[in-house]
Order: C-alpha cells, then structure tokens, then sequence
C-alpha cells in the first residue's frame, strides 16, 4: 500500500505529539474565536478546533492543503467523503450501543452491525475515489491507500466473515410454542403463514377502503428478560452460529483502520470550513486560494472583508463593505487613519484573519491575493483595565507593546489598534514613534489604527491609508478603507460633531 498519513500534514513528523486545545492569545482580537466556534459547531465529535490553532509554517504544506481543499469543493468528492462520515458517525453509534447493553448475544449483534457498516462504508468510498480520481497529491495518496487496503487479505477477510455471519442471521426461523407459562422453541418447518389464511377468509366481507387498526410495537434496544430468554433458547437451536459470531466480535473487537479513522476526522477540517463559508460565497462574495510568500514581503488582496463580520451580515440579510490593500516595495507598515466607527478596526482585524487563516490552507476573503507565510502574529488591542493588576492603562499598554517588540522577529506580524488613546497627544506621539522605528528596524509587517497622522509618514516603510465617508454627509460612515495620505479633516469633523463644536450645530445653540 502506497504510504499515507494525514490530509492535514505533508510530513507527518510536522504533527505536534499532543494538540493545542486553547486558542492562541490573538484569537478574541481577531474574531477568530467567533470563526472557529461556528465552523466546528455541529461536529463536537471530531474535536476539530485544534487543527485551527496549529499554522503551518512552510509554504508547500499550505499549498498540500489548498489543494484538498480545492478537490472537495468538487460535488462528487464532497458527497463521497459526507457518505463515508455518516457511515463512520452510524457505526461509531452501533459500538457505543454495543457498550450500554447487558445481554452478550446483543452485544455481539450490534458489534456485527457496526463492522457491517464499517465495510459498507469503506467500500463504498473506495469505489467512489476511484470513480471521481482526485488531483490533490492528499487524496490520491489516500486514494491509492484506500485501494490497498480494501485489496488486503486482511480486510477480504473482515469483510467475508461479515457478510457471512449477517447472511446466516438473517437466515435463521424458528417457532415458538406457548403452553400456559412454558415457552420452548424448535425449528421452522414450513408450517403455513396462518396470517395469510386469516386474511384471505375475510376478505370477501371487506367493502371499500376501510380504516387501518393496525400498528406497530415500539421497539427498545435493551432486550426485556422474556426477550433474553427466548433468544438463549435461539442459540440452542444454531450453537455454531452463534459460537462464529462471539469468536468474530472476540477476534475483532479493534476492526477499523487507524489510517482511516484519521481520514475520517481530518477531512470534517476541509468539509466545515467549506460548509461555513458556502453562505457568503452564494451571496456573491468572492473567496481565493491565495499564494503564500516567505522571502517577499509584497502582500495584496482585492475585494476583501472580516469573515466573522460577514457572518454576522449575511444573518440579517447584508452584505459587508469590501476593500483592498497592497505593500510592495520597501512599503510594511499600514497606518490607518480616519473618524470613529469608520470600518478601520475591522480593516486591522481582517488583515490577520487573512493571514492566519490563509496559514491554515483555508480559501480566504477575497478575489485575488499573495500573503507572507509570518513565524508569529501579534496584536495589541484595547483592554480593559482590572483593578487587580493595580496598573493604569498607559502602564498596561507599554508593558504589552513592550513584550511583543521583544518577542517579535523579521517574520512576524504584528497588529495595533488604538494605542496610548489614554495619554497626552504629546506623550502619545513620542511613544509612538519609538515604537514605530522598532517595526521598521524589525522590517516586519504591521497595521497600525492610530489617531496619530503623523505615524503614516514616518518613512518609506509606511503607507497611509483612511476610512472615508460621505462627501455629502461626513457624518455618514462608507467603510470604505482607501490609499490616501491622512489628512485629519475626517477625524477632526468627527471629534467636532462628538461634542458638538460643528458649524451647524455652534450656530443652533447661539440662535437659542
């Protein structure tokens, strides 16, 4: 059988040996906590959100993902692995059934069940693989696996032993005989369907349609103790075929393939993700498989938007504002400018969701797009202040931005929304500027949401760029994020009508 491992991981050694199952510190900022807990939700059984805490960090790893990804956004492909997965979730119900009940005959006739599922399912997504030949080296390799090992002696075995022992149950008759409080029970002997007679006898008294009285017995699946005694007396009646079947359920209590359970759980990674952005796709939003850079640091993206936000939108029958972005050159910071409530925290936010989410293979927000593969992300978000800590906001940002410029390198990412809004325009610049020459220095990439215009033309390695709104009406918000230099007049319009200080609204109150 040709060597597979995971649909996840190109080199299987890159697998941690044990999965993260916290969030990364950045994801609340980024609402990627929001992303993942909708993706994932309905598939708790597959543990799914530590493979979203885990970015691949080698560009031809991505590019092993996107291509499953791609092959699975094929219908065929899709509706083969969603048929294996409900095959798989109905066996993995018939062996938790098999766990709860006391009889061992009823035991071991579950456990048969979910092998007779297993095999089903398994062939099945075999014949389908084949039939639908994927181009992504992932699932051809798990295809030409999965050939092997339904070729396998082993498996033929599995399966003919199966169909055997299902085919012998079926077979069974048998006739109970009922005398007062005996009950026995002996072979079926052809004796004849005396319901058959019944009916035919009546029928010549029935008129039209008449009403239906029949009805049909609840069934449970704990046999009842008159129940468990009649089937012991079944057993009598065919001992090697029940003596077969505990041998079979004895011998092959651990019957599925590792390869393939991981199969199974990895490829609800590709199969959520897809699911979750379906929505925002057939409301006309645009989606790419960006190409992921390691050396240049030119990024771009067209038609853009915060996935978490769009989410939200298309719920109440909306669509998110799009936008676009480009550094090229020696350009790496991104300082964003423009009034409140302009769309540029969500711009800040879109940025590392792109990033982080095009690290994990996903198709992301956007008709075309190159991003750089980061080592890390960072952000620096408002927080609120805890009395607990007995540190003032100014402190608590200095000591954060402070812990990220250390820990940052030449290939991290780093995000910054609103600092030092706490302090002096003064004391808020001088900081700033320290900061900003730290990035520069580092040469990483960064957005930077500031009230502060001057941090956008520190140097060549900053670009401008402002939240517009409404030429006829400033106080109305477009969300529409532009490449323009910061000129402060949005901003100073929308301080001027926060206290009321406009034109309009000075000459209201003077004519009071």
């Amino acid at each position: 059988m040709m060597t597979f491992r995971s649909l996840l991981f190109l080199n299987f050694a890159d697998r941690p040996p044990e999965e993260r199952h916290t969030a990364p510190d950045f994801f609340g900022d980024l609402e990627l906590d929001r992303i993942v807990a909708t993706v994932t939700a309905g598939k708790e059984e597959y543990n799914l959100r530590p493979f979203f805490y885990l970015p691949l960090h080698d560009a031809d790893a991505v590019l092993y993902r996107q291509e499953v990804m791609q092959d699975l956004e094929g219908p065929a492909l899709s509706a083969a692995i969603t048929t294996f997965a409900a095959g798989m979730r109905t066996m993995r119900g018939h062996l938790a059934q098999s766990e709860k009940l006391r009889e061992p005959r009823q035991q071991e006739r579950w456990h048969l069940e979910a092998t007779v599922t297993y095999c089903q399912a398994v062939t099945r997504l075999n014949r389908e693989l084949a039939a639908a030949n994927p181009a992504s080296r992932g699932l051809s390799a798990f295809r030409q696996y999965l050939a092997g090992y339904t070729a396998s002696e082993d498996f033929q075995a599995l399966l003919a032993q199966t169909n055997r022992l299902q085919a012998g149950l079926a077979a069974i008759r048998y006739c109970l005989l009922i005398d007062g409080l005996t009950v026995s029970a002996r072979p079926y002997q052809d004796e004849p369907d005396y319901g058959a007679e019944i009916e035919a006898t009546f029928k010549r008294f029935k008129h039209g349609a008449v009403k239906s009285y029949s009805f049909e017995f609840g069934e449970m699946a704990e046999m009842n103790h008159v129940e468990a005694r009649i089937l012991n007396l079944v057993v009598q009646l065919y001992p090697e075929l029940f003596a077969e079947l505990t041998g079979f359920c004895a011998a092959r209590k651990e019957f599925q393939d590792p390869t393939l359970a991981t199969f199974d759980r990895e490829s609800q990674f590709f199969i959520a993700y897809l699911e979750h952005i379906a929505p925002c796709r057939k409301a006309g939003l645009c989606f790419c498989y960006p190409r992921l850079v390691v050396t240049d640091k030119e990024v771009y993206d067209e038609q853009c938007f915060d996935l978490a936000l769009a989410a939200k939108l298309i719920g109440d029958h909306a669509l998110p504002v799009v936008n676009d972005f480009h550094l090229q050159g020696e350009e790496r910071i991104i300082v964003v400018t423009g009034p409140n409530q302009g769309g540029k925290t969500t711009f800040a936010r879109l940025f590392g969701q792109l990033h982080y989410l095009a690290s994990l293979g996903c198709p992301v927000p956007g008709a075309k797009a190159q991003f750089f593969l980061c080592d890390r992300l960072f952000t620096h978000f408002e927080r609120e202040e805890h009395t607990a800590t007995l540190r003032g906001k100014l402190q608590d940002d200095l000591l954060r931005i402070h812990a990220i410029l250390e820990a940052a390198t030449p290939r991290s990412i780093v995000i910054i929304n609103e600092i030092f809004a706490s302090t002096t325009f003064r004391d808020a610049l001088l900081l700033s500027r320290r900061i900003a020459a730290k990035l520069m220095q580092l040469d990483l990439l960064a957005v930077w949401v500031t009230f502060l215009d001057e941090i956008s033309s520190l140097g060549e390695k900053t670009t401008s760029m402002t939240s517009m709104v409404d030429p006829e009406n400033p106080a109305l918000r477009t969300y529409k994020i532009v490449r323009r230099p910061a000129d402060g007049l949005a901003y100073a319009m929308a301080i001027a009508d926060k206290h009321r200080l406009t034109y309009d609204l000075i000459k209201e109150r003077i004519s009071v």
